[in-house]
C-alpha cells in the first residue's frame, strides 16, 4: 500500500525531492513548498470553509488553468463578503452603492476578518496537523493581519526568494465570482511511485477575471511610476502568459467582467498616479490601458524578474524580460482596440 508522504522520513523525503527534481527539472525545494500549498487547500475545501471561499490568483493560473509555467508560492482567497459583512449590504448587492458605504464595509472587514482567520480558519489547520501527524508553525501577519502564514520544516532550500512558507492571503469585498470546482495535485505526485501526496478540489475564480483583476493592477503601477514591494513581475508573466490562451480572448471580449472589475476597484482599492490624480479603473477596460512600466519602475521590475529566475520559479520555460513586456506591450494594445471597437 502507499505511505503518504507526511508519514515519510525527513531522509526519505529528502531523497525523493532529490529524484523528482532530476526528473521533472524543477527545483527540490519548490516541489516540497508545492506540497504544502496543496496541503493547505485539502484542509480548508475538506472543511466547511470551502464552500464561502474562492482560490484565485497566479497560483490559481497555476495549479488548475495550467497556463503558467511559473511556480506560484502565495495562496489567495477570497471570503465571500456576503458572508462576513451582510449587515452592511444593500439588498445584498455586493457592490456599495457609494463611497461612503465602501468606506464603511472595508473597515469591517479589517476589523472581522483577522478574528475570522484567527478563530476559524486556523483551528481548521491545526486539526489537520493533527490529522496527518506533521508539525508547522501557524501566524497571522499582515498590515491588516489578513495573512495566515505556514512555516513549515523544510528538507529542502533555494535561495531564499522563495521561503519555506506557504501565505494563505485573505481578501473579503468580493464574491469571488465567477468561479468554479477544480482538482489540483501535487507537481511531484507524477515522478514519485508508492508514495501518495496531497490532493484538493478547491472551488476557483475564472482566469478571465484574474486577467482583469491582474491587469488593472499592472496598469495602476505604471501611472504610478513605482513598483510597492518585490515580486510585482509575476503579474507581467502571468499576464504574457494568459495572452497565449483562449482565456485571453474569452476575457479581452468580456466587456461586462471588464466593467464589474473597474466597479470593484474604484470603490475598494482607490489609488492616485503618479501626479496625485485618482486612478480611473474604467479608463484601464474602455481603450486606455497601460502593461509597460517607464524608468525607475521598469528597473525594479527587470531586477525582480531576475531574482525570480534565479530561485527557479521559470524552472522550465524561461523568457526574457525583454520578451515578456513585448508580449505586454501586444496585450495592451489588444485589448484597447477591442475596447474602442466594443
Amino acid at each position: 500500500m502507499p505511505e503518504f508522504w507526511f508519514a515519510l522520513s525527513s531522509a526519505d523525503q529528502s531523497e525523493a525531492l532529490e529524484v523528482a527534481a532530476g526528473r521533472s527539472g524543477r527545483p527540490a525545494h519548490l516541489l516540497e513548498k508545492d506540497i504544502w500549498v496543496v496541503w493547505a487547500l485539502s484542509a480548508i475545501y475538506n472543511s466547511p470553509l470551502g464552500s464561502a471561499l474562492t482560490f484565485k490568483g497566479g497560483t490559481s493560473l497555476s495549479k488548475v488553468y495550467k497556463v503558467i509555467d511559473r511556480f506560484s508560492e502565495d495562496v489567495d482567497l477570497t471570503y465571500d463578503v456576503r458572508e462576513l459583512v451582510p449587515d452592511l449590504l444593500s439588498g445584498g448587492n455586493p457592490i456599495p452603492a457609494s463611497a461612503s458605504q465602501a468606506k464603511k464595509i472595508t473597515s469591517a472587514v479589517r476589523s472581522r476578518l483577522p478574528r475570522w482567520i484567527d478563530e476559524t480558519v486556523k483551528p481548521v489547520l491545526e486539526r489537520a496537523m493533527l490529522a496527518s501527524g506533521q508539525r508547522a508553525e501557524l501566524s497571522l501577519a499582515g498590515t491588516d493581519r489578513d495573512k495566515l502564514v505556514v512555516t513549515y520544516p523544510a528538507t529542502k532550500k533555494g535561495t531564499g526568494y522563495a521561503a519555506a512558507t506557504v501565505q494563505l492571503e485573505f481578501g473579503a469585498r468580493a464574491t469571488g465570482e465567477p468561479r468554479q470546482k477544480h482538482r489540483v495535485a501535487c507537481d511531484i505526485a507524477p515522478f514519485i511511485d508508492g508514495v501518495t501526496f496531497p490532493a484538493a478540489q478547491p472551488v476557483v475564480m475564472a482566469a478571465e477575471r484574474t486577467f482583469w483583476e491582474k491587469a488593472t493592477a499592472a496598469h495602476v503601477y505604471c501611472l504610478q511610476g513605482r513598483l510597492r514591494g518585490e515580486r510585482f513581475s509575476r503579474h507581467w508573466y502571468d499576464l504574457a502568459a494568459l495572452a497565449k490562451t483562449a482565456h485571453f480572448h474569452a476575457a479581452v471580449s468580456d466587456q461586462d467582467l471588464a466593467r464589474q472589475v473597474a466597479e470593484h476597484k474604484a470603490m475598494f482599492f482607490a489609488e492616485r498616479d503618479a501626479g496625485g490624480n485618482k486612478v480611473d479603473y474604467f479608463l484601464a477596460t474602455s481603450g486606455k490601458l497601460r502593461l509597460v512600466p517607464e524608468g525607475p519602475s521598469l528597473v525594479a521590475l527587470r531586477k525582480d524578474y531576475a531574482a525570480m529566475l534565479e530561485d527557479g520559479l521559470l524552472a522550465i520555460e524561461q523568457p526574457v524580460f525583454e520578451d515578456v513586456l513585448e508580449i505586454c506591450a501586444d496585450v495592451e494594445d489588444t485589448v484597447n482596440r477591442q475596447a474602442r471597437s466594443a
